[in-house]
């Protein structure tokens, strides 16, 4: 954690520890027509009283954004509040977050951790959608199982965050290669947007693959789909002046900025699941 090539990365990445080091760099972006999403890092709790202080924690913030006034939504991870713990004290936590997210105008989000989780993060994720329809979910694009899980939820009318996935997961249950999962990527983007075209589907593009969304706004302006009707999430730090420019070409883009004192774990983690990390990050400190 002294080291200065992890600080200077941390930096890039990462506005800094405190709610107020996210909510001012927040206030900065929101200036250049930017919305925003906050997560407070930290995952796998092991204790009922932590999953507690966790959602008070997100109680307090929804009120920070509000009071900010910041274009600002909120993700969490199920297992930070508990999801190891028990699956209904999750659901109770998650339904309190989601009720104070619509009280202040806001929304919540969830993350999508490993393969092992799909299932009940899913499961929770209906349940929410079913009394504050805002909520959304994120979906990863190399699990082999995505195309079956869109098609359960494209009736719902949901909010789906498309990433790729970073988890070190099994070839037998996610794709090997990154050409396979660009083309999963693109197969599911074009099915999300063309529920969106019959409304029925908010689609969100969670990538910073420069090409990969430019495909993906060809394929959406052929269909007749306007820039309204879907977005594109990127990483504080990452690729900040495309962030921009995509913004002032009429996307709808909100850049995600993480906090908290649990970073080092979660940054190295995020390292050494996929070597690609490595070397995306290595580029984005030489940019």
């Amino acid at each position: 954690m002294r080291s200065a090539f992890v600080k200077r990365a941390t930096r890039k990445f990462m506005p800094g520890e405190r709610p107020e080091d996210a909510l001012a760099a927040g206030k900065t972006i929101a200036a250049t027509d930017r919305g925003l999403i906050y997560t407070k890092l930290g995952e796998a709790i092991t204790s009922a009283d932590e999953a507690v202080a966790v959602r008070d924690h997100y109680l307090g913030f929804f009120d920070q954004i509000r009071a900010m006034q910041l274009p600002a939504q909120v993700s969490v991870k199920p297992t930070q509040l508990g999801l190891d713990l028990s699956q209904p004290e999750c659901e109770r936590h998650l339904m309190s977050l989601a009720a104070k997210a619509e009280s202040t105008g806001s929304a919540l989000w969830l993350d999508m951790e490993d393969s092992g989780y799909v299932d009940r993060t899913l499961d929770l994720y209906v349940a929410l959608l079913g009394k504050y329809p805002s909520t959304g979910v994120a979906m990863q694009a190399y699990l082999r199982r995505t195309p079956t899980d869109l098609e359960r939820l494209l009736p719902l009318r949901p909010t789906v965050r498309l990433v790729k996935g970073a988890y070190d997961e099994p070839k037998t249950v996610a794709f090997e290669h990154k050409s396979d999962t660009d083309r999963a990527y693109f197969e599911l983007a074009s099915k999300l947007l063309d529920a969106a075209a019959n409304g029925s589907c908010t689609p969100i593009f969670g990538t910073h693959d420069l090409p990969l969304i430019s495909r993906i706004a060809s394929h959406a302006a052929k269909a007749g789909i306007a820039n309204d009707k879907y977005q594109i999430h990127m990483l504080y730090g990452i690729r900040d002046a495309a962030q921009r420019q995509l913004a002032r070409d009429g996307h709808t883009v909100k850049t995600l900025i993480s906090y908290g004192s649990a970073w080092y774990r979660w940054y190295m983690r995020r390292l050494a699941e996929r070597p690609a990390n490595v070397l995306f990050l290595v580029r984005s400190l030489l940019a």
